[in-house]
């Protein structure tokens, strides 16, 4: 049965990658719409090689290129945040939610309809309106997906047993670019240095969340509200080979684990076809070839991120909100040069700790979360200036 897909986020690495699974398999969807950021001619190009019927894209300046580019094809086309709702909301079975950041929460719950499949690759959703965001997702019957190798894995492994029985899930990391290094070097660690990442391809945003192993943290925020798993059920363990994603540990001592080689095609194969899997062509994992698969306990001494995202998951309410939005601050200061590597986790832990005394409550809408997005937003760059360049350091000096 051929089945419509909508691509939010069409033109970054999970959205290419989406493309590319999709085109192996022409019988198996139409899509209905693709959604990308600023780049006009990407977006066209996808929205040619995949037929799509309507193209939108967020950048409102570039609408015209893009009418350009799709003239003479009968692919309609729109930019601007109206565009981008009207494609979310378009008829189709399934959609594809790949906006990074912030800005993909408004269209991807706009995409939320009565019986409809969410393929989840935006982890704001979760992290900033987890609570109102599953609630609504409940109420219209849908089905939310992850497509995060993580996630993805979990849920599949997950199917092994029941909650109740569950003693812990845990998510891999591969450890990011800092692993080895000591303390002192990755304080003097540049944006460039940050964004290296050792096994995925990823956007310049997520590759620092990965060296700050804020993106683990993130993923167990997630976790808690895709699978409803307690804090006290979650961990995390860095594996470098990044070739097990996901492993749950049963109350009868049994592991569940999933393995993959680190290619996103096979986590978006799953989320796209749930309980009726694509064949792909893809290498194979060959563990004898690997021959060893290592693990060791995340360092939250040298990467304190992590234990400040475990902090706002355990302490709940708007916690995970304020987090993700000054993190988001934070590392855009930090890849614009204005700032250390280690003052992304001290400009956290402040907003955090001035927001904590007034014990807010979880969002309860989606309008409600970006109201107190923004508000923690505007905390974090009032204490951006304060790190001048003799506090870049400072990172350094409190790990010795």
């Amino acid at each position: 049965m051929t089945r419509s897909l909508t691509i939010l986020g069409a033109t970054g690495s999970i959205g290419r990658s989406t493309s590319e699974v999709v085109l192996a398999h022409r019988d198996e969807f139409r899509v209905e719409a693709v959604v990308g950021g600023r780049d006009a001619a990407a977006l066209a190009d996808t929205a040619k090689k995949l037929g799509a019927r309507f193209a939108a894209l967020a950048d409102e300046a570039g609408g015209q290129a893009l009418k350009e580019a799709l003239a003479g094809t009968g692919i309609d086309s729109g930019a601007g945040d109206a565009a981008v709702i009207e494609a979310a909301e378009r008829d189709a079975d399934l959609v594809l939610a790949a906006i990074s950041g912030t800005a993909g929460l408004r269209p991807t719950h706009a995409a939320m309809k009565p019986g409809r499949r969410l393929a989840l690759a935006n982890k704001e959703s979760l992290v900033c309106a987890g609570a109102a965001f599953m609630a609504d997702a409940r109420r219209l019957r849908v089905e939310i997906m992850p497509v995060d190798s993580e996630h993805n894995a979990l849920d599949q492994a997950l199917a092994a047993g029941g909650n109740k029985d569950v003693e812990k899930a845990i998510i891999t990391a591969s450890g990011g670019p800092f692993r080895t290094w000591p303390r002192e070097r990755i304080a003097t660690a540049s944006p460039k240095e940050a964004s290296a990442h050792p096994v995925w391809s990823m956007g310049n945003k997520i590759n620092i969340d990965s060296a700050t192993l804020m993106n683990k943290g993130l993923e167990l925020i997630e976790a808690h509200h895709l699978f409803g798993l307690e804090a006290e059920r979650l961990d995390v363990l860095v594996h470098p080979e990044s070739i097990v994603h996901g492993l749950v540990q049963w109350s009868d001592g049994a592991v569940t684990a999933g393995l993959a080689l680190p290619d996103m095609k096979v986590p978006i194969a799953n989320a796209l076809r749930h309980h009726a899997r694509l064949r792909m062509d893809l290498p194979r994992l060959d563990l004898a070839a690997i021959g060893r698969l290592s693990f060791e306990r995340p360092d939250e001494a040298r990467f304190p991120c992590l234990t400040l995202a475990k902090a706002a998951l355990r302490a709940g309410g708007a916690m995970p909100t304020i987090l993700n939005a000054a993190n988001e601050i934070a590392v855009e200061a930090y890849m614009a040069g204005q700032i250390g590597f280690y003052a992304i986790s001290e400009t956290v832990e402040s907003v955090c700790s001035t927001f904590s005394a007034r014990k807010i409550a979880a969002p309860a809408t989606v309008f409600e979360a970006l109201a107190l997005d923004e508000e923690a937003r505007e905390g974090a760059r009032r204490l951006i200036p304060a790190y001048t360049v003799s506090t870049l350091l400072s990172g350094a000096r409190k790990g010795r």
